[in-house]
């Protein structure tokens, strides 16, 4: 039987998430499958991709050959890569982060901020102290020469 990793489409117009799905291929594309082994929701930022890399691997090892789509998500998981045996394996998989409390980030940047102007202040008294003391020096440097 001729197998093929390819996108089952779910969803409304214009709204689409897919299932990654192992079917014959000779099924219609929302068809009967033989396994789901993950999902795809292309519309989230960034796009959701969750599969399963041991069910991948078994598959593409005994020859299921995936769609160009679904080649596109596996190399972008790392799985491609894997079965290859190429460098990469850890994939370029964008990841959503933790929601920030945008008073907490306010509060952040402004002690940023007064930590810059510390900085700032520190680093033009120091420039300043360093130029009062070589005017000092510059004199004992003269008559250190006069006496010779």
């Amino acid at each position: 039987m001729a197998t093929k990793i390819r996108l089952k489409r779910f969803g409304k117009m214009r709204a689409p998430f897919y299932r990654v799905v192992v079917a014959d291929s000779r099924t219609k594309r929302d068809g009967r499958v033989i396994e789901e082994i993950g999902k795809y929701h292309p519309t989230e930022e960034p796009s959701l991709i969750e599969i399963n890399s041991e069910r991948a691997q078994y598959w593409l090892s005994v020859g299921a050959q995936p769609t160009e789509q679904v080649a596109v998500l596996l190399k972008i998981t790392g799985d491609w890569q894997k079965f290859k045996g190429l460098p990469g394996a850890e994939g370029t998989l964008r990841v959503k982060g933790d929601k920030v409390d945008p008073a907490a980030a306010i509060a952040a940047a402004a002690e940023q901020a007064e930590k810059v102007k510390a900085k700032a202040a520190e680093a033009k008294a120091a420039a300043a102290a360093p130029a009062e003391a070589p005017a000092d020096e510059a004199p004992a440097e003269e008559s250190s020469e006069e006496q010779a």
